[in-house]
């Protein structure tokens, strides 16, 4: 209701506070329906319905917004893109960590798993993201029609081949290494209470977006009061979107299920790069306006800096509040970067 009332209309004090408690209502409701999915499909295939949800409903609006938006938005895909992977490997990464080291002090997963997962984000962010600055068949950080197919083809091949790893051939490198969750003994919801759930986790996503795109007009306007580049508002509203998958991490962190979190966090941004780059090679056949993927040397400098720190939390398969503490000061950076660029 709240936003069937609100979509296409300027937000005035007292809708925008329905607003907000709508997307708070929403998020709370969606992790709760994605939880009884998992329940009753188990691990990993829990974590990987919400994820990929979130990101089609998430591609919808990338496509929708590029369509309407012209030429400025030609950046918006790269820009949201590169902020889901700053978001899911420092952002929900970091707290997950955090919340968890507070807890348990010292919380083990399967390096592996999350190894194989890492490596998947890094190879896609760096041929979606970084090529197409350094390529010289178009000018500026853009592919050409060749080179973004293939890029769409790799990145549907690459999330194809993980998904498979993940829930048929090693299914069970995915699963929590060990948990203190008293969830594991429940007995499973029936399949009518699944499929409900599932519907309603549908619905509850669509939601979350909605309201978040409701909002941007006022985003916009707050960023523009504070000096910060309306790219940011992409951040935000990328947060928000994500705001289910962090609460849901961190919900598993603390039942010591790290394994969960992990699964989520890095699932979401491979889901992220892995169905955006091939919708959008798709949709920019029937778009006009340039289309720019290449990352900018700031954001090169962030994208590696990830990388390095991500491959030295992952091989490990420990966690601890030190590993917790740089990757939240990694996103802390990527959030003050993107405000004062």
């Amino acid at each position: 209701m709240v936003l069937a009332a609100s979509w296409g209309r300027d937000l005035g004090t007292i809708l925008l506070v329905l607003v907000c408690l709508g997307l708070g209502g929403a998020v709370t409701a969606a992790v709760h329906h994605a939880e009884v999915v998992a329940h009753r499909v188990g691990e990993p295939f829990g974590t990987l319905i919400l994820a990929v949800a979130v990101t089609v409903i998430e591609v919808a609006l990338i496509v929708t917004l590029m369509a309407s938006g012209g030429e400025k938005a030609s950046t918006l895909a790269r820009d949201t893109v590169f902020a889901a992977v700053m978001i899911t490997t420092n952002g929900i990464v970091g707290v997950s960590l955090l919340v968890g080291s507070l807890r348990h002090k010292v919380q083990e997963f399967r390096a592996h798993a999350s190894g194989g997962a890492l490596a998947v984000i890094l190879a896609l962010a760096t041929l979606s993201l970084v090529l197409p600055t350094f390529t010289t068949t178009t000018a500026g950080q853009t592919f050409s029609g060749a080179q973004l197919a293939f890029a769409g083809v790799v990145s549907l091949v690459l999330y194809g081949v993980f998904v498979f790893v993940q829930t048929v051939r090693h299914r069970d490198y995915f699963l929590p290494k060990n948990s203190t969750s008293e969830d594991d003994h429940a007995a499973a919801p029936s399949n009518r209470t699944t499929w409900v759930s599932l519907g309603l986790l549908l619905l509850c996503l669509v939601a979350v977006v909605g309201l978040a795109k409701t909002v941007s007009p006022t985003l916009e306007s707050a960023v523009e009061s504070i000096g910060a580049p309306l790219s940011f508002v992409g951040v935000v509203i990328a947060l928000l979107v994500l705001l289910p998958e962090t609460v849901a991490a961190v919900r598993a962190s603390l039942r010591d299920r790290l394994q969960v979190s992990l699964n989520l966090a890095l699932g979401s941004g491979m889901a992220s790069i892995g169905l955006t780059i091939p919708a959008i090679a798709i949709a920019s056949i029937f778009l006009s306006g340039p289309l720019v993927l290449g990352l900018d040397p700031k954001e090169m400098v962030l994208l590696v800096l990830t990388a390095a720190v991500s491959t030295l939390t992952m091989v490990t398969g420990r966690a601890t509040l030190l590993q917790a503490t740089v990757h939240l000061v990694l996103f802390s950076s990527f959030v003050f970067l993107a405000i004062t660029p």
